[in-house]
């Protein structure tokens, strides 16, 4: 009886529960017609709804979102790991789009486009000394794969415009940005973000270094602002033993689910140190959080973001999305990612980082303070680790404020660095070819990073074109000091522009704190 009568109650609040979402409905639905019929003013039905939407997400989580139809086509490409197009990597010089290298084995390097060439219109459309933005030309130059693109080219040497028909294609996206040997027997990866992609480069980089010696890896997660969950665990697993836990997620009516290892790790022998900063975020917490958790390895650098939201696409019939969290990320010891926040006060949360550089926390590790409610274990080794939002890393590593100067800053903002350097790379670029043989990277390249400095010509146009800018330094002494930062950024974009975006980063990495400590840590 007592069953029964149980039974009917719990019945009598289901259906109480379903009339008052059916009441809410129906008072969203008046209030919609009631504006379309009644207003005063003619309204667009399709924006309202949108603003419905996203009025009822800003009251919620910092990552709980809307997105039009455009927004997450732009959104989602960089994550599903390629787009169609023509593939080139260009950038804008003097009100021209200059290609900086056509993407390997694309349709534009089939057909003979060069480093170096100069797109000046499109289907007979000018692109070039028009004014035209950026996403303007990348508009025009994207396309269903197998249309075709008509470009005019203008090539340095060569008096007459050329013409190309080039023949769009899938064109794809790295989220691995550099692989190389950093030190006999230490590999170095960066990952910019975690894409549908991300497991499958990954592995591709894993096997180009150990050809080379690898025996220890620097896996440089600084700036990854994350991405999908899966490429993250996926990972993680290869430094891991099978059973072990990555991850798991849990919410309010989604039940705990554990991301375990499946199968052995290819890589749970050599040491691994992992570099982070206060822009890792999400997936790369993730990767992080368990090699810490399970004592792994290292962590170097400073507080992680602190994004451990999980969220779930609804995709709309128009090509719309609303991303709504449903669940908490927690490391293996139980940490949970996610820093504090007030739900619908969106301000707060965007300055943290703000915050925490007013505070002192990305200079000095003392001004960091953890309650002993925050303490966690790790699994093997039993250190003590910390909650409460983000990965705090076992070797703490300062923001150098000083170093990176406000003439520097000042003169990379206004865009006076990029380009000077490109305009300089595309004056010189056959003698660099041929002076640091590109034929042969290894030889080249190691050759140009030990001999090459920074001619005294590039340095004075900066300078000169900052003053056009009213970008001027103080003094003698802040230029002085501005200088050898300066110096290695363009050796490091004309290795970039002449090789690849390993090369920029062999060459940056020598003046990058972070990873000067973790090679410390390893050796």
């Amino acid at each position: 009886m007592a069953a029964t009568m149980l039974l009917g109650l719990e019945a009598v609040a289901q259906n109480s529960q379903r009339e008052a979402e059916m009441e809410r409905m129906r008072k969203l639905h008046m209030a919609l017609s009631a504006i379309e019929m009644l207003y005063v003013d003619t309204v667009n039905a399709d924006k309202l709804t949108e603003d419905a939407i996203k009025g009822m997400l800003e009251k919620l989580d910092p990552h709980s979102s809307y997105s039009d139809a455009k927004e997450t086509k732009a959104m989602t490409e960089p994550l599903n790991g390629s787009f169609e197009g023509i593939g080139v990597q260009f950038n804008m010089s003097d009100d021209t789009l200059l290609v900086i290298q056509p993407v390997s084995n694309g349709p534009s390097e089939r057909i003979g486009i060069l480093a170096g060439d100069r797109i000046v219109a499109v289907a007979d459309t000018a692109i070039a000394g028009v004014k035209m933005s950026k996403e303007e030309i990348m508009r025009r130059l994207r396309g269903p794969k197998g249309t075709v693109a008509r470009l005019k080219v203008v090539r340095r040497g060569i008096r007459d415009t050329l013409r190309f028909d080039v023949i769009r294609d899938k064109i794809p996206v790295y989220s691995i940005d550099a692989t190389y040997m950093i030190r006999p027997g230490i590999g170095y990866i960066r990952i910019g973000s975690f894409s549908a992609t991300t497991y499958q480069e990954f592995m591709e980089s894993m096997a180009k270094l150990k050809k080379q010696g690898m025996k220890d890896l620097v896996l440089d997660l600084q700036g990854n602002g994350g991405g999908y969950l899966q490429a993250a665990a996926d990972l993680a697993g290869e430094f891991l033993q099978p059973g072990d836990l990555i991850v798991y997620t849990e919410g309010r009516t989604v039940p705990r689910r554990d991301y375990r290892v499946n199968a052995p790790g290819s890589f749970v022998g050599g040491r691994v140190v992992v570099l982070v900063d206060e822009y890792s975020a999400s997936a790369a917490e993730i990767v992080t959080g368990a090699i810490q958790d399970q004592d792994r390895g290292q962590v170097v650098g400073r507080r992680t973001f602190g994004k451990g939201l999980v969220q779930r696409p609804i995709e709309f019939e128009d090509g719309s999305m609303m991303r709504l969290t449903i669940a908490h990320y927690y490391t293996p010891s139980g940490r949970c990612i996610q820093k504090p926040y007030e739900k619908g006060n969106k301000k707060d949360y965007a300055l943290d980082v703000v915050n925490r550089l007013k505070s002192g926390e990305l200079m000095s590790q003392d001004s960091i303070h953890f309650a002993d409610s925050l303490k966690f274990e790790t699994l093997r080794e039993h250190r003590t680790v910390y909650g409460g939002g983000g990965i705090m890393p076992d070797y703490f590593v300062p923001l150098d404020t000083t170093h990176y100067t406000r003439l520097h800053r000042e003169l990379a903002a206004k865009g006076i660095v990029i380009q000077q350097n490109l305009r300089y790379v595309d004056n010189h670029r056959k003698e660099l070819r041929k002076t640091y043989d590109t034929s042969d990277k290894n030889v080249g390249f190691e050759r140009f990073k030990q001999e090459f400095t920074v001619p005294q010509e590039l340095l004075d146009a900066i300078f000169a074109e900052g003053e056009k800018q009213k970008v001027k330094a103080r003094d003698e002494e802040e230029k002085a000091q501005a200088i050898p930062l300066l110096s290695l950024q363009l050796k490091a974009l004309i290795a970039r522009d002449i090789w690849d975006m390993s090369e920029y980063y062999s060459i940056m990495n020598e003046d990058n704190e972070i990873v000067k400590k973790a090679l410390e840590v390893i050796q």
